[in-house]
């Protein structure tokens, strides 16, 4: 699925190619992500079944139940969690230990509508929107309204839990406030509207009220395409990202609609998280998503509770998107790798493909694999890859005597006849000396050149867990690309060490690396995944 870019710059955002990864369906309606800096997991709500569910590296899990059917959800400073209840009509504190405050539930001595999304400054003040969808069935408790107005509010930094918000901006000024963000210097407040299908902008005064009302964007519709403002998140840059028709869109600073990220159901809600703070995750009606970006969010005080979070979100908005992108790289020119959504594929290093003396020599192929250094740079990673519990993977191509379980549709299939290749049982078939399985690896057969056609490949990866492929072995212009094209169709992140493949001739294989993988993969170097996988 790819995302569309309507403005050059919004490639530095995001990969138009990007995978979006479903980590976790079978829910009713998610929303309100938030990334625990220090623990590593993302919790998000259920509202309907009135759940609060938690997602990290084991998979998802059920945390509160009953949860008061919560929506919207952010930290404080302090790592409290701070979640908008519907069914309360109540802003809610929830310390570390449990324990649960109210920090806001009336105003004018009637109670809110049903608080929706919030967000905190660095002030430590909390601002949300107060729609009335939580007194709507499903989504809340269905109940009279007592307020008469859907606004916008703030509790002020330090508040102690009871007295009433300010309300921070006209009362008749929204149809349906939901989503809202700052920009990364606190100087703007992005609040959209679900009904009127746009975002008005305001200015923070030093004195933390807001002024200067105005549009930002408008037209957030589609009447062939599911999808409205909701959710809403500021990144890095300025950039403003919300959920949309057909998934996200992205206005630039200027109100510029400058791409669209595709996502497969109606989204209610995006966060980001991850160790780099460059993984998006997605609430999408029935599952949970996540794509990885180029850019991280807004620098948020509670970001700077998890280790590295600072540095790796802090904002510069004073520079273009594309300088900023790369000014500062992360280590390892910006490969990340989390060790436990990874496997290592080796594939076709079998003698007759890539030794002396096997059925394809004459082709170069021996020579090329030896000018790679490919046989110890595949084992120098594969060990590495075992050391951090990362599954490898042996793909080999096996054919019977004669080959008459492959279709001669292609000269590729037919030199293997010819040269009677690969056979079962023979020197030619058996791996190359140095890169032979070891206790715990897998073992893939296949009789054609992409690693998925016919195998059992997916099978391990799901049962694995495994959303991140590396991809190695022979040949780059054939095998290795035709793996990785179909791999980012199905939705994986495909990872080519350039040095830990190989073909015939170099011109093959920078041709391959320099045009086609670059599409389809992150094209790094051996030395650059073994250091991601150490962390």
């Amino acid at each position: 699925m790819a995302h569309d870019a309507l403005d050059p710059s919004f490639r530095d955002l995001i990969d138009e190619h990007a995978p979006v990864l479903q980590l976790g369906t079978g829910f009713n309606f998610t929303e309100g992500p938030i990334w625990h800096p220090a623990e590593q997991y993302l919790l998000f709500s259920d509202m309907p079944d009135d759940k609060r569910r938690r997602w990290d590296s084991h998979g998802v899990r059920e945390v509160m139940h009953p949860s008061n059917k919560g929506n919207g959800m952010t930290y404080d400073g302090d790592l409290n969690l701070l979640v908008c209840e519907h069914a309360t009509s109540s802003v809610a504190r929830f310390r570390p230990d449990g324990s649960r405050q109210v920090l806001a539930s009336h105003y004018e001595g009637r109670e809110l509508n049903s608080p929706n999304d919030l967000v905190v400054k660095s002030d430590g003040s909390i601002w949300f929107t107060d729609p009335t969808y939580g007194r709507m069935p499903g989504f809340g408790v269905e109940r009279e309204v007592q307020l008469g107005f859907q606004g916008v509010f703030k509790i002020a930094a330090g508040a102690a839990p009871g007295p009433e918000p300010e309300l921070v901006v006209d009362r008749y000024t929204f149809t349906q406030p939901n989503g809202l963000c700052f920009s990364p210097d606190e100087k703007l407040l992005y609040i959209n509207d679900t009904v009127q299908a746009n975002i008005r902008v305001y200015d923070v005064t030093a004195s933390g009220k807001l002024a200067n009302g105005r549009q930002f964007a408008s037209g957030i519709h589609d009447s062939m395409k599911p999808g409205v403002p909701d959710g809403m998140k500021c990144d890095m840059h300025g950039n403003v990202w919300v959920t949309a028709p057909a998934g996200i869109w992205v206005y630039n600073p200027q109100g510029v609609l400058i791409g669209k990220v595709q996502v497969p159901e109606l989204v209610a809600n995006i966060h980001w998280g991850g160790e780099d703070w460059r993984t998006l995750f997605i609430c999408a009606t029935h599952s949970l998503y996540s794509v990885e970006t180029r850019v991280g969010p807004r620098n948020e005080p509670f970001m700077k509770a998890g280790a590295g979070a600072s540095q790796s979100s802090s904002p510069a908005p004073t520079a273009s998107a594309s300088a900023q992108a790369t000014a500062s790289p992360p280590a390892g020119n910006g490969l990340l790798l989390q060790p436990f959504r990874c496997a290592l594929i080796i594939q076709d290093m079998q003698n007759d493909v890539v030794i002396d003396g096997g059925a394809f020599a004459e082709s170069g192929s021996p020579g090329h694999c030896k000018q790679q250094n490919n046989i110890e740079n595949i084992r120098r990673l594969a060990d590495a890859c075992r050391a951090a519990g990362v599954p490898v993977i042996h793909v080999w191509f096996i054919v019977e005597p004669g080959a008459p379980g492959v279709t001669m549709n292609a000269p590729l299939f037919e030199g293997l006849r010819d040269a009677n290749a690969l056979v079962r049982g023979t020197w030619g078939v058996a791996p190359v000396s140095g890169l032979e399985p070891k206790d715990g690896d897998h073992v893939v057969t296949k009789s054609r050149m992409s690693a998925w056609e016919g195998t059992s490949l997916e099978t391990i990866l799901k049962a694995t867990g495994r959303d991140t492929i590396i991809e190695t072995g022979a040949w780059t212009n054939m095998s290795i690309e035709h793996t990785a094209r179909t791999g980012a169709d199905k939705g994986y992140h495909m990872v080519i060490p350039e040095d830990g493949c190989s073909t015939m001739n170099a011109e093959w294989h920078n041709a391959s690396i320099n045009f086609a993988l670059q599409n389809v993969s992150k094209v790094v170097k051996t030395d650059e995944v073994i250091a991601a996988l150490k962390g």
